[in-house]
């Protein structure tokens, strides 16, 4: 049927609204252009030749807006990524939850031969072999790293984002606060610090009685009650009335009284510095921390440590939810009685304040590499004093985004004694998680340095020849440490691509020689990476290994070098000697005897998995001897209980729990430039 034409005032606006459209579709068309020029200039690396200095590399890369790039690597639901500022945000946990019946990822940890004090570049290469699969092979892939302490980013050491084209980024932000973690650790670890010299203070100077009216004070009707918190430690007790009036008064001055043996209290205060001065202090010393019917001070001589050193970095980094938290947190031990029961922070009822001040510290920092890869920050435990592994949380997550084709690439600190033992036998016994592969970082000069035969490499100080130099004899003899590490990844069903990180200094011969003395020592492959050079181009045919072995090898292999449950505390330890350092045995002091005699008494701590602390430039528990060492006994100096965290520390040496400035820190190059208009950080490292 023939319609009739439109009034002439429709067919004014029927003209007009063509119009309108024509023009908004052009405008459209032409935003689509723009954006996508914007996007292709993103994350784009422009290499040169000598390489600038990290900061200058990170700053001039124009990056990806956080929350876009994870919305479109992983197709987030709203609600799931939490922006902190336009770079950088959290992951809620709820993302586990929604995908937790797909199956993991492989599964790629990455550590290290035994390091030269200059270190061998293991995040350096983590991040080269991040950008290698995600941006020039095409794969999903994921970095989980650790956050760096601030304390040797003003030191000697710097930052931890990676370095060369090879960054995490915005580097500033990854090497600075971040979004706060560490700082919600410092707070929550000095709470715990201060609840436990206060309550020691109390009951010094205070009677049973105005104890329990502070504790449990009657309301306006005469009613007492118990907070929540408290329950714990009447439970404890053994205590399980519900309602305070119903208890004794022996129940009561039980309740009550912890009955701290200062001389026992080990929960040190922590701070995000270098600060040697702090080693040692007296705390308590002010003229109101006495008793004052005695005159007797209540003060006690102390110490601090660095904060990634408290053990609720080590909490935080093994736990699987907010539920697991909080009952490590509750677990972890801070003193004893005069009887000697250990008490905890249940015992002190501040379990619930710590969660509430961890709470969002649980949820890992998403942060991108330079050619745009993500990547997520969690935790930064030391490898040398405790597990030294980002979280079990990032790790988990990480595996259910990238789906079961793609890589999660999460770094162990140092070598393969350290930090890859650990991630071996503590991090995956707590995660029932099975590693697809292991990279194994080494330098040419790492290996001179291992032949025993180089000068000493000073941190500081320019090269000896020869490390600059060709010396094919060196590199053979000092793969005997590099073989070792092979073999101790192997005794764990894993297989291993050696990534031989390059320096301009090393010729082909030497690496060519690293690789065959790899391949034939047991390694899957044995490539070269110049990533820190050419960004993820540098390090494809190592991505391309990896790949590989992937592949060619089932996580079912996977196996723990000690059974933690069925072993005893002495034999795990030995057991560590033998497979993984290559020693005989060990031998105990006095100390160390009487503790772990009182660990193998407790079933609950027998079963616990070991964490070793001993230097990282050996496998033995000497720093001088390098290379391979065999047939040497080890020195247990002392053990102690990380409750919370869920391991026995087994110290092999006298290791600082605070670092100390040098002469010259970092810090004198740190600085912010104001010529430019907008404030630039500049001589981060």
């Amino acid at each position: 049927r023939r319609l009739r034409p439109p009034h002439s005032m429709q067919r004014q606006l029927v003209a007009a609204g063509v119009a309108v459209t024509g023009v908004a579709a052009a405008l459209a068309l032409r935003r689509l252009v723009v954006a996508r020029r914007a996007a292709a200039l993103l994350n784009k690396l422009q290499l040169k030749t000598p390489v600038p200095p990290d900061v200058e590399i990170s700053q001039a890369v124009k990056l990806t807006p956080i929350k876009e790039l994870f919305d479109r690597k992983f197709g987030l639901r709203e609600g799931e990524l939490f922006a902190h500022g336009t770079y950088k945000g959290k992951l809620s946990l709820s993302v586990y939850e929604r995908l937790k019946h797909q199956p993991d990822g492989n599964y790629v940890v990455v550590c290290g031969i035994n390091p030269t004090p200059l270190g061998e570049g293991k995040s350096t290469t983590t991040i080269g072999l991040s950008q290698a699969l995600g941006a020039h092979l095409g794969q999903q892939v994921m970095t989980c790293i650790r956050q760096p302490s601030m304390g040797p980013t003003f030191g000697i050491k710097g930052g931890a984002a990676g370095g060369g084209y090879a960054q995490c980024a915005p580097m500033e932000e990854f090497n600075l606060h971040m979004t706060g973690d560490i700082h919600a650790i410092t707070a929550a670890n000095n709470l715990f610090a201060a609840a436990i010299d206060t309550r020691y203070l109390h009951e010094q100077t205070a009677s049973t009685n105005f104890l329990w009216n502070k504790l449990c004070p009657a309301d306006g009707s005469g009613r007492r009650t118990f907070e929540l918190s408290m329950r714990p430690r009447l439970d404890k007790l053994g205590i399980f009335k519900a309602a305070p009036d119903d208890l004794t008064a022996s129940e009561i001055e039980r309740f009550v009284r912890l009955d701290i043996d200062p001389d026992s209290i080990t929960w040190k205060r922590v701070t995000d510095t270098n600060d040697r001065y702090l080693r040692g202090v007296s705390v308590g010393t002010s003229p109101s921390e006495v008793n004052k019917k005695t005159g007797e001070s209540l003060g006690r001589e102390s110490g601090f440590a660095i904060t990634v050193a408290s053990e609720i970095m080590a909490v935080l980094a093994l736990a699987t939810d907010l539920s697991d938290l909080r009952a490590r947190l509750g677990r972890m031990i801070a003193c004893t009685s005069c009887a000697g029961e250990p008490l905890t922070a249940d015992d002190f009822g501040i379990t619930g304040a710590l969660t509430v001040l961890m709470m969002d510290a649980l949820m890992p920092t998403t942060m991108q590499t330079l050619e745009g890869t993500p990547a997520l920050v969690h935790c930064g435990p030391f490898a040398n004093i405790a597990h030294g592994n980002s979280s079990v949380v990032a790790d988990r997550l990480a595996l259910k985004l990238v789906g079961p084709q793609g890589y999660v690439l999460t770094e162990a600190g140092f070598g393969s004694d350290m930090g890859g033992e650990k991630f071996f036998n503590i991090k995956c016994l707590y995660s029932k998680l099975r590693p697809s592969c292991a990279v194994l970082v080494c330098t040419v000069r790492a290996l001179k340095l291992h032949s025993n035969e180089a000068p000493p490499v000073v941190p500081g100080a320019a090269l000896a020849a020869e490390y600059r130099e060709e010396r094919l004899g060196l590199v053979a003899k000092g793969a005997a440490n590099m073989l070792a590490h092979i073999q101790n990844v192997r005794k764990h069903g894993v297989q291993v691509v050696v990534a031989i990180n390059r320096f301009h200094t090393d010729t082909d011969a030497e690496v060519e020689t690293v690789a065959r003395v790899a391949r034939e020592g047991g390694a899957f492959d044995a490539v070269a990476a110049d990533h820190f050079a050419k960004g993820g181009a540098g390090a494809v045919e190592l991505g391309r290994a990896v790949m590989a072995a992937c592949a060619a090898t089932s996580p079912r292999e996977f196996r723990h070098v000690y059974d933690a449950k069925a072993q005893g505390v002495k034999d795990k330890i030995e057991t560590i000697v033998r497979e993984v350092y290559g020693g005989a045995g060990a031998k105990y002091s006095p100390a160390a005897e009487a503790r772990i005699a009182r660990y193998e008494a407790d079933p609950a701590l027998r079963s616990l998995p070991i964490c070793m602390s001993k230097t990282q430039y050996s496998l033995s528990d000497d720093p001088k001897a390098l290379g391979a060492p065999s047939g040497f006994t080890v020195t247990v100096k002392d053990a102690y209980v990380s409750a919370g965290a869920g391991f026995i520390v087994v110290s092999l040496g006298t290791i600082s729990f605070i670092p100390g400035l040098p002469v010259k820190p970092a810090y004198y190059k740190i600085d912010v430039d104001l010529s430019s208009g907008s404030p630039r950080v500049v001589g981060l490292s």
